[in-house]
This record gives C-alpha cells, sequence and structure tokens, in this order.
C-alpha cells in the first residue's frame, strides 16, 4: 500500500480520535496508490470490534468503481492491542480477498501502523509505503 503523508496523518488522526474505540475506514486506491481515504463510522463503538454500515460503504465502493478505482484497504484500529489482525479480523476478511488490513495500533500511545493480506485465513504483512504530499 502506498500512502501520501496526508493520507496516513488522516487515518492516524481517525484513530486518535476515536480512542478509546476502534475506528473504521476505507483506502481507496489507483493500483496500489491511496487516492482516497474515507472514514466511516463504527456502528459498535467499541474498543473490541468495528462494525461499519453497509449501505455507507456500497456507495463509497460503487462511486470509486465508477471512476475506475478500487478498495485497496479496509482500516481500523486496536486500541489495546498489537496492530495485528484478530481472529475476527482473519475470519471477516474471507469476504475481501485481495484487500489490504491496515490497522492503527495505539496501545503503548504511539501509533504503530502496518498492512496485511488475508487469504484463506493465512495472514501475510505487506509493506506500508509512505509517498509525501498529496
Amino acid at each position: 500500500m502506498r500512502l501520501t503523508q496526508e493520507h496516513y496523518n488522516a487515518i492516524v488522526a481517525h484513530a486518535q480520535r476515536d480512542a478509546p474505540n476502534e475506528c473504521c475506514g476505507i483506502v481507496v486506491t489507483a493500483g496500489t496508490q491511496a487516492v482516497e481515504v474515507h472514514e466511516l463510522e463504527n456502528l459498535a463503538a467499541s474498543p473490541l470490534r468495528f462494525e461499519v454500515d453497509g449501505l455507507a460503504l456500497h456507495r463509497l465502493l460503487a462511486a470509486a468503481e465508477d471512476r475506475g478505482d478500487a478498495l485497496g484497504a479496509i482500516y481500523h484500529s486496536h486500541t489495546r492491542s498489537e496492530p495485528v489482525p484478530s481472529q475476527t479480523d482473519v475470519n471477516f476478511a474471507t469476504g475481501w480477498p485481495g484487500v489490504e488490513w491496515l490497522i492503527v495500533g495505539l496501545s503503548d500511545g504511539e501509533p504503530d501502523v502496518r498492512s496485511f493480506l488475508i487469504d484463506a485465513g493465512a495472514v501475510r504483512e505487506v509493506p506500508v509505503e509512505l509517498t509525501g504530499d498529496a
């Protein structure tokens, strides 16, 4: 995943603002480059899990697809644990093949952002590359 510094900062700020609850959102990409970050409301309002509004997500994805862009990542935060996929994340990812899971860890106070591809339960970390300002 290639993020501009602006996109990276927006995701981290969202995680910090929603703490102690998990935040959630999506990253729209053109190829591997992020072109948009969209915050979504965590309907679960929980520090342990997130839930998105399916209709809001569908609208964002349809608009991205109409422009020729794609869902590059689903992001969320882990406010009490390391930024690695939980079993819940792994289970949920089965419906999103090829989509990265960008996780912001806030457990030690300093944001730690990592990204993963999850395929059939197998978790593989992938690099997050910062490309400068948009």
